[in-house]
């Protein structure tokens, strides 16, 4: 394998996460860059790129407070390359990006984060206005004058068509959020370390059928960092480097209310023509979960069940636990250890790979293959990781 056309994973780091927390935003970030270069072995100086996704949002600062300009300000980084927006195909896709940036050779050492202050904000509305709207535009004239208003009634209306069209069961959708919150048990740093109950989630109030409380992720405050590496250079790190050993995204088109399939139906098949390994190969999975029904569509999108049968897939939970055939979500997902907005999912895909998860560790001997996605929706990315 040439080191010259690779992309590598190296540090990781992560904030505090919590709710309502009276650190700034700038500061959380700045916690999870200095983790990610202790566990790397790099210095600042040795950083000369930033990722992020979706750069500083002014208008809604408390779904994404940072941009690159604020971190690259902040701690004195030279970079000669640099990138943060929206119109990407998903959180990761900041990751993809910074991946391809080494392996041009813009760059060495990229820091790729994303801070979310959503909880914070919500509690201090003059520090962190909503944004307020004269006029309904966009993609969301198709949706807010029918009170489509929240990506839970976005999501909902793909969920029931699988209720309808294959049987979805709400027992089977159920397990999702199960294994999340009893995963989340075993991660200290979760937001939610409670198990759930079946009769819980069975009782649990309804937000858009068939997606009840239980099925929704929970504004967090927190900060992700991943720095990904060109193959020349992870000579200079002292961490096991995981290798992105393949990604893909898509971004069928940027509306919830005509796609007829979440993107990560089309990013799935893509992601398999651009490696040799198979779904056989992969030892656990990190599925995005900002809703529960996202993480049941990339097993059936990236081909580890059929389309539709996804519920019978994970019926009973036992494929998706610690010691099952394909553990799911280890350190919680978004529904049990918080809103991470997407970069959680390869932080700890790298984490297993390292064989770094504690008692959230997954069962399997010496894990080499691991997924990790975002998004849902009109949106998507996955990658596929690989410890050589």
């Amino acid at each position: 394998m040439s080191l010259s056309n690779e992309a590598y994973i190296t540090g990781v780091g992560q904030s505090q996460i919590g709710v309502k927390l009276a650190r700034s935003p700038l500061l959380l970030t700045v916690d999870a860059v200095k983790e990610a270069l202790d566990e790397a072995g790099l210095s600042i100086g040795q950083i000369d790129g930033v990722s992020t996704y979706p750069g500083r949002v002014a208008q809604m600062l408390g779904f994404s407070p940072i941009g690159a300009d604020e971190l690259i300000d902040a701690l004195g980084i030279r970079a000669t390359w640099y990138a943060g927006g929206g119109e990407i195909s998903s959180q990761l896709g900041a990751v993809v990006a910074a991946a391809t940036a080494v392996r041009a050779g813009l760059a060495r050492h990229v820091i790729c984060f994303r801070t979310v202050y959503e909880a914070a904000a919500l509690s201090r509305p003059d520090e962190f206005p909503m944004p307020r709207r004269d006029r309904v535009d966009g993609f969301s004239q198709w949706t807010a004058p029918f009170n489509a208003l929240s990506a839970a009634n976005w999501t909902a209306q793909y969920a029931m068509r699988h209720v309808k069209k294959y049987g979805l069961k709400r027992e089977q959708l159920a397990q999702i959020a199960l294994t999340d919150r009893a995963h989340a048990a075993l991660n200290p740093r979760a937001l939610v370390r409670e198990p759930l109950s079946m009769d819980e989630y069975l009782a649990a109030r309804m937000i858009s059928s068939p997606l009840c409380l239980y099925d929704c992720d929970r504004f967090t405050d927190a900060s992700t960092v991943l720095i990904v590496s060109a193959g020349t250079a992870v000579n200079e790190v002292r961490c096991t480097p995981i290798r992105i050993a393949a990604m893909a995204g898509t971004v069928e088109r940027h509306s919830w209310d005509q796609a007829e399939w979440t993107a990560s139906y089309a990013t799935g098949r893509d992601l398999w023509t651009r490696t040799d390994y198979r779904p056989k190969d992969v030892d656990t999975v990190q599925f995005y979960d900002g809703f529960a029904f996202y993480a049941l569509t990339w097993f059936e999108a990236l081909g580890f069940c059929g389309i539709g049968e996804g519920g019978q897939f994970i019926e009973g939970g036992r494929r998706i636990a610690l010691d099952g055939e394909l553990p799911l979500n280890t350190f919680g997902g978004q529904i049990g250890a918080g809103r991470l907005h997407g970069f959680g999912f390869a932080h700890e895909a790298v984490t297993q790979l390292r064989g770094k998860g504690g008692a959230r560790q997954i069962k399997k001997a010496d894990p080499r293959l691991a997924i990790a996605t975002s998004g849902g929706g009109p949106l998507a990315t996955a990658l596929l990781l690989a410890r050589d």
